[in-house]
């Protein structure tokens, strides 16, 4: 069987975030995030979960180390529970929550693995909705507060930062339509929450910048690559508006310094308050792009909605849907990588998501075996290694996600991990899938089959 090498120097992760795994949602002196506030509102999320326990890593930390170590991870993301280090979101520091970090990271750079960790991956501080959340412009300077008191505790031993995990989520299913966390339905706070979004990632970038500290920060990005149905003007004009939506909106004013002016245009009146100097504290150099890809879509015209448009998966040829109801699309991957490319002047580039949810049956003793899951795993990484031969300074692989974890909305009915977890089991056991020995396998070889 031939295999496709990578770059020598090429890394492979997994990934996860703190609320989707740590549990102890009021422990050690945690405040309250609007994670913790949205799920324990009634018809929420699916079954009325919760991520109060969720896979417990909290008190797992060290078995999960292990897992990863056997796994042969290189790198392993994670994220930061800001209400866990800030209970109030400002002001008093928790030496409990940084503590938990820290011997984090030491097990982690002592089983050579390293740390890669992203400040802000959604639970955002209740203290702080409170008083405006993300549409609040002084929610830039509580975050950069916030990061400068991480940074100090942890920035000597983590090589790697990302300022934030898809802004757009959190300012478009949080702010713009309601359906995740704080659940505000305001596309005019939406747009507001993605210019601080923006203003909090520059201005933390400036900081980590000016204290000289020895590793990278950059920020992760979901993107996509949108085609029209047909070649009717209408749904050219509508894959176009849906791309500057979704891509643009957060790639242009950190690469380029500017919102896209026909979207702006479009949202005449919901636009946000932009101050002197603004774009250029967002449009600060970064060192890497973190780029999570899970789809990509068709879009046409259609008369109903703010942007008149609708969307459908696109699939490649062979392939189906998720769980999810994604389209399975790798060719989609090459693509996109080689647009942003050929679009923007990029740092070196990562994949810091990829992954599925098929719903492969679970046996008796736990075991998974997900070949679906290896299927698509093995596809997406084919189509990473062609980018990489068109040209693409892609750097690094993070698949999504290392264990079964609480998937938002969608509760725990959704299953991306490399790692089953029994979320019935008060010990909530771990077992490897079946893909989690053929990407122990990827990683030990740096290549996949062909």
């Amino acid at each position: 069987m031939t295999h496709l090498e990578f770059p020598k120097a090429f890394t492979w992760g997994a990934a996860t975030a703190s609320y989707q795994i740590e549990g102890a949602w009021k422990e050690d002196g945690k405040g309250e995030s609007i994670w913790d506030r949205f799920t324990h509102q009634p018809h929420r999320i699916l079954n009325g979960d919760t991520g109060d326990i969720a896979c417990d890593h909290y008190h797992h930390m060290l078995e999960d180390v292990t897992l990863m170590k056997d796994l042969g991870l290189q790198s392993y993301r994670f994220s930061i529970s800001w209400p866990r280090i800030l209970p109030d979101g400002t002001g008093r520091v928790e030496p409990r929550g940084l503590d938990f970090y820290d011997r984090l990271v030491d097990e982690l750079l002592n089983t050579g693995i390293r740390p890669n960790a992203t400040l802000n991956h959604w639970d955002f501080p209740q203290a702080l909705q409170d008083k405006g959340g993300w549409a609040n412009r002084a929610s830039a300077d509580w975050f950069t507060d916030y990061a400068r008191v991480v940074f100090e505790k942890l920035a000597d031993r983590i090589p790697q930062w990302a300022t934030h995990n898809e802004p757009f989520v959190v300012a478009f299913s949080g702010y713009g339509d309601g359906s995740f966390a704080p659940g505000i339905a305001s596309y005019h706070q939406a747009l507001q929450a993605t210019h601080h979004l923006h203003l909090a990632h520059g201005q933390t970038v400036q900081l980590y910048h000016q204290f000289g500290y020895p590793g990278e920060i950059g920020i992760v990005l979901n993107l996509a690559p949108f085609k029209p149905k047909t070649d009717d003007p209408a749904d050219v004009a509508a894959a176009i508006r849906i791309e500057m939506f979704i891509n643009q909106l957060f790639m242009d004013p950190i690469f380029k310094g500017q919102y896209p002016d026909e979207l702006m245009a479009w949202l005449d009146g919901m636009t946000p308050e932009i101050q002197d100097g603004d774009m250029g504290v967002i449009n600060q150099p970064i060192d890497f792009l973190g780029v999570n890809y899970y789809f990509s879509q068709i879009a046409s015209f259609n008369p109903h909605g703010l942007f008149k448009l609708k969307t459908e998966p696109k699939v490649d040829p062979g392939w189906t849907i998720t769980d999810k109801g994604w389209g399975i699309c790798p060719s989609g991957l090459t693509e996109l990588l080689t647009q942003i490319q050929e679009d923007y002047t990029l740092p070196p580039l990562y994949i810091t998501e990829n992954g599925t949810a098929l719903g492969e049956p679970v046996d008796d003793t736990g075991f998974v075996n997900d070949q679906g899951r290896i299927n698509y795993l093995r596809a997406h990484f084919q189509a990473a290694h062609q980018a990489i031969q068109k040209g693409v300074d892609l750097r690094g692989y993070y698949v999504w996600s290392l264990m079964d974890n609480f998937e938002w909305a969608e509760g725990y009915d959704l299953r991306f991990g490399l790692i089953n977890v029994n979320f019935n089991d008060p010990e909530r056991k771990r077992t490897p899938k079946a893909s989690f020995e053929w990407y122990r396998d990827v990683i030990k070889h740096n290549a996949v089959p062909a």
